[in-house]
């Protein structure tokens, strides 16, 4: 469970920046927007607007980073970049790491764990833990060294085995170390995906359709939501040599061959209704999935295997332009599975990057779950939610139109259109 998430210098976020899933005090859908534990009431979702180039992408890919470095950390050789990019737009930040912090209840105990980094190297990493209120450290990690505290005993002997460029976290969970593989468990359950290429998803949707566990509550899933089909029929085959175009140059077509071999292809078929003259069933027919239905239930069917398969195991999902190709209506029905006590039975938390404003009105989030990303006029990047804005010194009041006040321009985070009339006769003139 994701209590806060903070980043600094990193890609348009020059400072540090936070977002906290940690309920605040207000009074709004406590029913069903946040789950309480024995220490806190958190919030099983927050969504993140802005103008196109605010940053919004940037946060979640924040995110995504820490999540890649965290669970690839082990596998990379000595002489493999990080792929880190600070803030370059101001020589102060250019040549400093960036850095990326977690903090999450484990087993009712909470841990805060992060690191600095540079494309070649970790410069420093720390992990503490908290199993009451006090907050005490289990490992320092600085340039010259790392301090190994009482209460983590997995990390001794384990300093010289650490590359550069690999976190402690990681060495420490290879050798079976108990903290660091329950951490190392709960970054597997975060799972990070993009809204805009969701075709390497398809799989994890198809091995749920395949498990007789899974498989109802998806399906279940689609009808509710009336695609146009009545049920789904998913085909394995292996790899025919024989499907590749003819006209493919030649020591492509062999080399595709050769990687290919022994590999599956996965055939998605939908079942629609077939009706006669006078408008009688009399049957059914296939689409091809791919081929045949829309980008909107293709992308729907895609991501709806990593979706379910956080809501089954109380993880965290992390989505980028939830809404793209998807109807208004469609993006509300993914957000509100978080918010359902039939779906998301073990707390799961979505966290997720949107244009679409009909969620401040319909998606009954709280003000503390909305936040806003806007950039100043040196390029940075600065995140807020709704519950700390304030208007001539005043919160904003629960009341209130979030959709029409966002649109108006109210708590910024919106792009500066100029005059359009202006801009349609100086192209007309030329």
């Amino acid at each position: 469970m994701l209590l806060e998430f903070s980043v600094n210098n990193f890609l348009s976020f020059r400072h540090k920046v936070t977002l906290s899933m940690i309920a605040t005090s207000i009074k709004e859908h406590i029913e069903t927007n946040i789950f309480s534990t024995e220490r806190y009431d958190l919030l099983k979702g927050a969504v993140i607007y802005g103008a196109n180039a605010s940053g919004k992408s940037n946060f979640i890919k924040a995110m995504s980073t820490m999540r890649r470095l965290v669970l690839q950390s082990f596998d990379q050789s000595s002489a493999d970049d990080l792929d880190i990019t600070p803030f370059l737009l101001n020589t102060e930040t250019e040549g400093e790491p960036s850095s990326f912090e977690a903090i999450f209840l484990i087993d009712g105990i909470r841990y805060r764990y992060g690191f600095e980094v540079d494309n070649i190297r970790i410069r420093a990493e720390w992990l503490f833990e908290a199993i009451k209120s006090t907050e005490k450290a289990l490992f320092l990690r600085e340039e010259d060294g790392i301090e190994i505290m009482k209460g983590f005993p997995e990390g001794k002997n384990l300093e010289e085995r650490t590359r550069d460029n690999a976190l402690f976290l990681a060495v420490a969970d290879q050798f079976n170390g108990k903290i660091s593989q329950k951490i190392m468990k709960w970054f597997s359950n975060f799972i990070s995906i993009s809204g805009l290429s969701h075709e390497g998803y398809k799989g994890v949707t198809f091995g749920m359709l395949e498990n007789k566990k899974t498989s109802n509550t998806l399906l279940n899933f689609y009808k509710k939501l009336d695609l146009g089909f009545e049920e789904i029929n998913t085909v394995k085959k292996q790899f025919d040599p024989k499907e590749l175009p003819n006209e493919m140059p030649e020591a492509l077509l062999k080399q595709l061959i050769t990687d290919l071999e022994g590999a599956y292809k996965i055939d998605i078929k939908t079942v629609h209704k077939k009706y006669n003259a006078e408008n009688k069933e009399i049957g059914s027919v296939e689409f091809d999935m791919r081929g045949q239905e829309s980008s909107g239930t293709n992308k729907l069917f895609n991501i709806s295997g990593p979706i379910f398969d956080v809501l089954n195991d109380g993880g965290l999902l992390v989505v980028d332009e939830l809404d793209a190709s998807l109807h208004p209506l469609l993006t509300l029905a993914v957000t509100k599975l978080f918010n359902s006590s039939e779906f998301n039975r073990n707390n799961a938390q979505l966290i997720f990057a949107t244009h679409d404003t009909n969620l401040l009105y319909y998606g009954n989030y709280r003000r503390d779950q909305i936040y806003f990303v806007e950039k100043d006029e040196y390029g940075a990047s600065d995140i807020y939610s709704l519950v700390e804005y304030k208007e001539e010194g005043k919160t904003i009041r629960k009341d209130r139109s979030f959709e029409k006040d966002y649109i108006e321009g109210r708590y910024g985070a919106i792009p500066f259109i100029g005059n359009l009339s202006n801009i349609v006769t100086e192209w007309q003139e030329k």
